[in-house]
């Protein structure tokens, strides 16, 4: 297990739902100090004014600003980079802004880490990144890219940098859990885009055991996946119905949103072939071949064609009741079920 005591940790987009639930984690441990980076100067001093920790210290700034980044890593020793435009549809209408946070972000964290010398960074992608049809997703597949390109020349004794990579966390800000549930409670019909689209759930416990995981486990350029069970969305909509006994709320069948799929995939075939399992999870080591080309015609990689992609569709599946036990674990599902609460998790 990695050694937090008497360390400094800074997470970018700290006071998003990842960042307000691996906080609560590491608030339990001998950890030195912990840096909040972000954007949100109200989100800061609310978490500020809830937690009352002498080892929380808030930076106000933006990955795109080199400098707002280096003046906040001085003597950190790990860093979990959660800062990302994520929601699909804005970035559909607005790539460039994806590219300049999710990719040039992600650059100039890993120049500044290197720089400063930081012991272990942890960056978080999605499975919208493989094979990926939309900005977000390719935004962060050259996240990745570039994460994979810069560990080649990282000399391991100083810095190592790798990715995790997960599917929906249930409740989190934007997705559609929240958005079902305020539909059910303020009697509006549900609009489900298409029931037989899948997806991987998890927690945002889980999601943090993943990083977790990959701060213990990760090397350079590596990408560490947790294994996931999915739904589908007519299945996740007639659990929340049940849940909140609804049987005959309407709903209404409005079709596929802007870049979004009928399934995702956590891992490629590609990356099956060099995927090692550890447990409940997958370690995909890099592509670490130089551009010698005769390597590439004398050194390929066999087997590709017998493996398969692991997708939502083809993960263990979940039926109505399994999702209903998933779904009365979360808080948030307990707290709109208590008094309506319907915000979801910041």
């Amino acid at each position: 297990m990695t050694d937090f005591n008497n360390k400094t940790i800074l997470i970018t987009g700290g006071t998003g739902s990842f960042g307000t639930a691996v906080l609560n984690r590491l608030l339990v441990s001998n950890l030195k100090e912990i840096r909040i980076f972000s954007r949100d100067e109200k989100k800061q001093d609310d978490m500020r004014k809830n937690l009352h920790d002498p080892r929380l210290k808030f930076y106000i700034g933006d990955v795109r600003d080199k400098d707002s980044l280096n003046s906040s890593m001085n003597s950190v020793d790990y860093i979990f980079h959660a800062a990302a435009l994520k929601q699909v549809p804005s970035c559909e209408f607005y790539p460039t802004e994806a590219v300049k946070t999710n990719i040039l972000g992600t650059e100039n964290l890993i120049d500044s880490a290197i720089r400063n010398n930081v012991s272990k960074v942890v960056c978080l992608s999605t499975d919208k990144a493989v094979y990926p049809i939309n900005a977000m997703g390719i935004s962060k597949a050259m996240m990745e890219k570039i994460l994979i390109a810069k560990t080649r020349n990282f000399d391991s004794s100083n810095t190592i940098g790798c990715c995790t990579r997960y599917g929906n966390v249930m409740a989190s800000r934007n997705s559609v859990i929240p958005l079902f549930v305020d539909q059910i409670l303020r009697n509006k019909a549900i609009t489900l885009t298409d029931p037989y689209m899948t997806r991987f759930m998890m927690s945002l416990e889980d999601s943090v055991d993943l990083v977790l995981f990959a701060l213990n486990e990760g090397g350079n350029g590596e990408i560490l996946v947790q294994k996931a069970p999915a739904v589908t969305i007519e299945v996740l909509v007639n659990a929340l119905k049940d849940i909140f006994n609804v049987p005959n709320h309407p709903i209404n069948v409005i079709g596929t949103r802007h870049g979004e799929k009928l399934y995702e995939t956590l891992l490629s075939r590609e990356e099956m072939t060099n995927a090692e399992e550890i447990g409940n999870y997958y370690r995909v080591k890099p592509d670490m071949r130089d551009l010698n080309y005769g390597k590439f015609v004398e050194e390929g990689i066999w087997g590709i064609s017998e493996q398969k992609d692991y997708t939502s569709h083809n993960t263990d599946r979940l039926d109505e009741a399994l999702t209903k036990k998933m779904l009365l674990d979360l808080p948030f599902i307990q707290k709109a079920l208590k008094d309506g609460f319907t915000e979801p998790l910041e």
